[in-house]
């Protein structure tokens, strides 16, 4: 493989460091986050794109075995700022202002899904981003299971005099 395609496969390698350094620094430090996504890897990075993979266990699944709606949103509220860090190698991502989350199929326990955070417009207050999360099959992104907006505050105080 060139370096020039593996390059492009794979993203900006330093925007995928940063964003690799902030799911093994943060997710840690976050209860829900290091409960459903400990096992995420990120796949892809450059600015204003995130993918990452992950592998749905029985903590990721309701009581008919699909995936759970909550975690579909917490995915999207994850993927939201991962995509708004790539925008400028920030640290901080802001605070939740809206999520919309739009269920259209289903993966069960066992299955891989592909996380793709879009930061559509990342602006001096606003953030905005849109995330698909997909079904894997047979190595290849497969049908949407679900989709979502995620609007943040991203002004950043200045620390006080």
């Amino acid at each position: 493989m060139s370096d020039d395609v593996q390059e492009s496969s794979r993203g900006d390698e330093t925007i995928r460091s940063h964003i690799e350094h902030l799911v093994n620094t943060n997710l840690p430090n976050s209860a829900i986050y290091n409960f459903l996504l400990s096992d995420v890897r990120i796949v892809f990075a450059t600015r204003g794109t995130v993918k990452a993979r992950l592998t749905l266990t029985r903590n990721h699944v309701n009581s008919s075995g699909g995936i759970h709606g909550a975690v579909s949103a917490a995915i999207t509220d994850w993927a939201g700022g991962m995509a708004i860090a790539t925008w400028d190698l920030r640290a901080k991502t802001g605070v939740s202002v809206d999520i919309h989350v739009r269920y259209l199929s289903s993966a069960r326990e066992g299955d891989e899904v592909e996380i793709e955070g879009t930061a559509e417009k990342v602006g001096g207050s606003l953030a905005f981003t849109r995330i698909v999360i997909s079904k894997v099959v047979d190595g290849v992104v497969g049908p949407v299971i679900a989709s979502g907006t995620h609007t943040k505050y991203v002004k950043l105080r200045e620390p006080p005099k």
